[in-house]
């Protein structure tokens, strides 16, 4: 019987937890913000940190800076957080796409901006000399010049 009593406590130490994380509405990073991000209320949120405690993703996420968190504690969940974080860690081969138009780190960007991946390729090629005026480029001043050019 205590052994279950002992599984229960660790149960709900899990859970409290997992609610630790949830600093906004999606239930703060990991899978599980990822896959209700955009939902609202009660029951996506429960949804996700649910999600995440079943599959550990808010710790693995905060130690490895994955799933839109970052092991520096800084929060990564609105877009432009989303997208620094994720440029931060594909820089070269998003220049690579933005010269062709297509590729994979466009279709992500598109994904986190919520567009249109070929419209996006077009504009990020045409706007190219914009983005990348030099190979010293930071990469907070791509995100801003990549959401500007997605904005227009």
């Amino acid at each position: 019987m205590n052994k279950y009593l002992g599984l229960l406590a660790v149960g709900a130490m899990l859970s409290v937890s997992s609610a630790a994380f949830a600093v906004d509405s999606t239930g703060g990073c990991g899978l599980g913000s990822m896959a209700w991000r955009g939902q609202s209320g009660i029951i996506p949120q429960s949804l996700a940190m649910t999600t995440n405690g079943m599959f550990g993703s808010n710790t693995f996420g905060v130690t490895f800076g994955t799933s839109g968190c970052d092991p520096n504690g800084r929060i990564t969940g609105g877009t432009g957080r989303m997208m620094l974080a994720f440029l931060e860690d594909n820089m070269e081969q998003f220049a690579m796409d933005a010269a062709a138009g297509k590729g994979e780190t466009i279709e992500t960007i598109a994904g986190i901006l919520d567009v249109d991946s070929e419209t996006l390729g077009k504009q990020i090629q045409q706007k190219f000399a914009y983005i990348f005026p030099d190979e010293n480029v930071e990469v907070a001043d791509v995100t801003l010049r990549v959401m500007e050019v997605a904005k227009a």
